[in-house]
């Protein structure tokens, strides 16, 4: 009975190892921006400390990282890779030349027309994003943002690029490309660090202007390469790319909706005193660290996958089952011990990475209070997003937009009781109603997760949910944070980032041991390639 199967396995496992080897490119990638984003946060915490000056800068600041994520992990990831890697997969040369050169004519149009309107909008901008800023925080925004407009109008072009390469299977590029955007703004601030602050922040804001421009340079010659057959029109007659365009809406509400949310904790905490936004962006960056890596790498590896998946309908809900089960468990073993890692050790992550300059002790304290409210949704934030793109690869780009809105909907209401009130009615500083932002976003995240897999059961079939195994990586994760509190408790290192090297150091280790006795595979694949790689 086992003989006629036996021979389908390797094709079976092919398909998954190879969607393993791209998501490591993408991890690898998206490691290399990110430890370059911490590097210029870092930076920018050593001269600008949480002044006025680095509230401004990273205000405005937020304008491009959003339409960045908008419109390369989200957009055109989820309306343009669907049907582009389906033509390049079926070998349509032409029609893949013609589909990629529309898309960029018609995204070259609205980036034009975004770019200017928001040079001339900047006032009323600024209002809508950060509308508690005033004086001179609120003018040096308005400067700032004017400044950086035109290097977002080339991100958004770099997002077009990531799509091509993406299909392509060129994942290390698409993703890494934004080491010089953040390159080039370190530069300036290292190169002008003796300026006063206000200087300091302009000449950071044109060291993004120029990084926007050199991450274009960079992938553009590739992305030639890839589609010879490129033809630049402005014409919709084409079926694929009405298609494209068709999903471009609700896509783009989807993702601009996610990324209200982020917004709405930014407009509540600039109505704290001085340095909450600073501080909100300071452990975003270490936030956004697992969620990229593990969440976004595995599910920016699957999309074209999914998307190339071929059959009945059957077949093809079997597939992507088969695909969501297996993925939740490569995110999980890696975010699970992230998030215990954030809420009790943040202040030790915090410090180890930006305590320094005008950084201090207390602020690596605050940061870890917003790092633990992080911590109670990064499971569904970095798991949702493989759901996410299971209904983009069946083009159902609706259902998302439903959810995400509620999500934002308990956000705001939330966000601002726990971020505003709460702290007058417990009496303590109101700047830890940051945190409050962080963990009501946190809850509304697990409420979009839920909605999410019970629709997706509903339209392929239930979906396995290994609950075991969940409770066995929370057990590891927590036994290891208890070893690693202790060792905090009983070690007094001067220099922070010496702590974090002798207490996180051995909160992986542990958890890594403990997993592997438990019987997780994930676990034990790695002891066996480490014990291999030292025989």
């Amino acid at each position: 009975m086992t003989a006629p199967t036996s021979p389908q396995a390797p094709p079976a496992a092919a398909p998954h190892a190879a969607v393993g080897r791209h998501a490591f490119l993408v991890a690898a990638g998206i490691f290399l921006s990110r430890i370059a984003g911490l590097v210029r946060e870092r930076v920018i915490a050593h001269f600008l400390g949480n002044s006025f000056a680095a509230d401004a800068l990273r205000g405005a600041l937020r304008i491009p990282n959003v339409l960045q994520n908008l419109f390369g992990e989200g957009v055109l990831s989820a309306s343009f890779i669907p049907v582009y890697a389906r033509l390049v997969a079926q070998k349509e040369e032409e029609e893949s030349g013609r589909v990629a050169g529309a898309i960029l004519s018609l995204l070259a149009m609205v980036v034009a027309v975004l770019v200017l309107a928001g040079v001339l909008t900047t006032p009323w901008i600024i209002g809508a994003i950060v509308p508690g800023f005033k004086g001179e925080t609120r003018a040096l925004t308005i400067r700032l943002v004017r400044i950086l407009f035109p290097g977002v109008g080339m991100l958004v072009m770099s997002a077009w690029c990531l799509g091509i390469l993406n299909s392509h299977r060129r994942f290390f590029l698409s993703y890494a490309s934004s080491v010089v955007w953040n390159g080039a703004i370190i530069g300036a601030l290292l190169l002008f660090h003796h300026a006063d602050m206000t200087q300091l922040a302009v000449y950071a804001a044109w060291g993004s202007v120029v990084g926007s421009g050199l991450q274009v340079a960079l992938q553009l010659p590739v992305v030639l390469k890839l589609a010879p057959r490129l033809r630049l029109s402005f014409s919709r007659a084409n079926e694929n790319v009405r298609t494209v365009v068709r999903n471009f809406v609700p896509v783009f509400i989807s993702r601009g909706v996610s990324q209200v949310s982020g917004y709405v904790d930014q407009i509540l905490a600039s109505y704290l005193p001085t340095s909450a936004v600073s501080a909100l962006s300071v452990a975003q960056a270490i936030y956004m660290l697992p969620v990229s890596l593990f969440g976004m790498s595995i599910s920016a590896a699957e999309l074209p996958a999914m998307s190339s998946a071929l059959g009945t309908d059957e077949q093809v809900a079997a597939t992507l089952r088969q695909r969501i089960a297996a993925s939740t468990k490569r995110v999980a073993f890696f975010v699970v011990p992230s998030a215990v890692g954030f809420m009790a050790l943040g202040d030790v992550i915090t410090a180890a990475i930006y305590q320094t300059g005008k950084f201090s002790h207390a602020d690596s304290v605050f940061g870890w209070g917003i790092l633990a409210g992080s911590g109670i949704g990064l499971v569904a934030s970095t798991i949702g997003r493989l759901y996410s793109s299971a209904y983009y690869a069946l083009r159902d780009t609706r259902t998302p937009v439903n959810f995400a809105i509620l999500r934002v909907l308990l956000t705001t209401v939330l966000g601002y009781f726990s971020a505003l009130p709460l702290p007058k009615l417990l009496g303590i500083n109101p700047l830890w109603g940051v945190a409050g932002l962080t963990a009501s976003a946190g809850f509304a995240g697990w409420v979009e997760f839920l909605l999410l897999r019970s629709s997706m059961n509903r339209r392929i079939g239930r979906i396995e949910f290994p609950t075991s195994y969940f409770v066995r990586l929370w057990l590891a994760a927590v036994i290891a944070a208890a070893v690693a509190w202790g060792m905090k408790l009983a070690l007094h290192p001067q220099r922070p980032w010496i702590a974090g090297a002798l207490i996180l150091s051995p909160y992986a280790a542990i958890y890594l041991g403990c997993t592997a006795l438990f019987g997780v595979e994930q676990a034990g694949a790695l002891v066996r390639r480490f014990l291999k790689s030292r025989a």
